[in-house]
């Protein structure tokens, strides 16, 4: 189960896509020319355009289970369980990025320090430790901690660059994910390249992930896998295509290897006008199937999700519809952001055959004279959950997705509701709070259980230099 969203603030209407614009999408075609200048050609100095600055996080959640679910810790040596969990943690980035030297091949450095510091230390509140707060061996919360989070030297011709060592990267397959009070990001080398009008390309070669609350890095591994297998190689590539104005698409493949061959496709289409009536339609493919060793078992998935988004001055409606085609779950690497589909919330509702759907509502208050505050809720549902014809693991406990085939029938809904303002001047300009509260209810095997959660969030940017 992992909280999630698309390049947006956690638990944020994923599926609402429909966006403000002042006039009506243009249905123009964008002929692919090369690009009108070269960003090389502008660098401004290795010191000239040097900065200094970062963000400062303060993350908390309170999570209850229910319906006989609960978390578990030690204590004394003897295993302890309740329904609740709390994490509260403020994580800081100071980032340091010097500009790209003048001249044919440009060259930049950028360096950023990740520090955490827990703000509940309670062994019973934390439960030993998670995605959400570092704890060591005998489950006690580790009271501060710092590492690099990036760390990389950059090369620029013309408007294609290459970096190289701890660095983010964002695509539909492999991307840095946010959603916590500090963010993941990858050790490799990528490049992007945008030296047309309408038309880049992403590739890199990562070796190791940087977790979101763990000082160390890690081999990657899948969301879903029941047996923990790593591999230390994904290779990735793609493209960016805008053939209208209003049309955005964009193609993705990765080798991961050993576990998978994975393709992605993303399309955004717009259309209206939103003072009067604005459409904008999302959909997003997937396609995985086993490769190499084969560490997850065989895998052959068909995922898709498809959102029509209304959108009338400062209100938003989006309908989504999910479904999974194959009989494992529908997976992608942990630690990464590398799952676009509409119904990724609370739940990703991934399961083997599963389908979905969600009804979404925001209000963007500014259309009253409250520019910052925007308010939402959704439903969602997933049925048909069926993992009995799951066979990949060749019989083999614990490989793949094993223990997958009691799911029969399964079915789990989600309702969430939240509120988020951003400060619009002063000393604390861009600063953004965000309030959430999420209660999902599965059935008996479906795998995410039935948790409430209230999380806060306040995200403060900062300039030095």
């Amino acid at each position: 189960m992992k909280l999630s969203s698309t390049a947006l603030l956690a638990l944020a209407i994923s599926s609402i896509t429909a966006t403000a614009y002042a006039e009506p999408a243009s249905q123009d075609f964008v002929p692919t020319t090369l690009a009108g200048t070269s960003a090389q050609s502008e660098a401004k100095g290795f010191v000239e355009d040097f900065s200094l600055g970062g963000t400062t996080r303060n993350w908390y959640s309170n999570e209850q289970k229910y319906r006989g679910g609960t978390f578990a810790y030690k204590k004394h040596g003897q295993t302890v369980t309740d329904r609740r969990r709390e994490n509260w943690v403020q994580g800081t980035i100071l980032n340091a990025s010097s500009g790209f030297t003048q001249g044919t091949v440009g060259v930049k450095t950028e360096v950023a320090v990740y520090n955490a510091l827990v703000l509940d230390r309670s062994k019973r509140d934390i439960k030993g430790g998670s995605n959400r707060t570092l704890a060591d061996s005998n489950g006690d919360a580790v009271d501060q901690w710092s590492k690099l989070g990036l760390a990389n030297v950059q090369f620029r011709v013309s408007n294609t660059t290459l970096t190289a060592g701890r660095q983010n990267f964002s695509s539909g397959i492999v991307d840095s994910i946010g959603n916590r009070a500090l963010p993941s990001s990858f050790q490799g080398v990528s490049f992007n390249s945008e030296e047309f009008s309408n038309l880049s390309f992403q590739g890199g070669v990562f070796d190791r992930v940087s977790p979101r609350s763990e000082q160390s890095l890690s081999k990657f591994r899948t969301e879903y896998s029941s047996n923990g297998v790593e591999t230390d190689k994904v290779y990735t590539l793609g493209v960016n295509y805008q053939p209208l104005k209003s049309l955005k698409t964009s193609f993705f493949g990765a080798n991961v290897k050993d576990f998978w061959n994975q393709y992605y496709f993303g399309a955004t289409h717009e259309l209206g006008d939103i003072q009067q009536v604005a459409l904008t339609t999302g959909f997003n493919y997937y396609k995985t199937v086993d490769e190499g060793k084969k560490l997850m078992g065989e895998i052959d998935n068909d995922t898709f999700s498809l959102s029509l988004g209304l959108a009338h001055q400062a209100h938003s409606l989006t309908f989504s519809y999910q479904a999974i085609n194959g009989d494992e779950y529908f997976d992608y690497l942990h630690e990464t952001n590398g799952i676009y589909l509409a119904n990724s919330l609370t739940s990703d509702f991934n399961g083997p055959n599963e389908k979905s759907f969600q009804i979404a509502y925001g209000i963007n208050m500014a259309e009253y004279g409250v520019p910052g505050l925007k308010f939402n809720v959704y439903s969602a549902r997933g049925w048909g959950i069926d993992g009995t014809h799951y066979t990949g693991n060749g019989g083999v406990a614990g490989k793949g997705y094993d223990g997958i085939q009691s799911q029969d029938g399964e079915k789990h809904q989600e309702y969430g509701v939240g509120a988020s303002y951003a400060v619009q001047s002063g000393l604390l300009k861009a600063t953004a709070i965000r309030a959430t509260y999420v209660e999902h209810r599965g059935s008996e095997n479906q795998s995410d259980g039935s948790i409430k959660e209230f999380r806060l969030v306040t995200t403060i940017p900062f300039n030095i230099l």
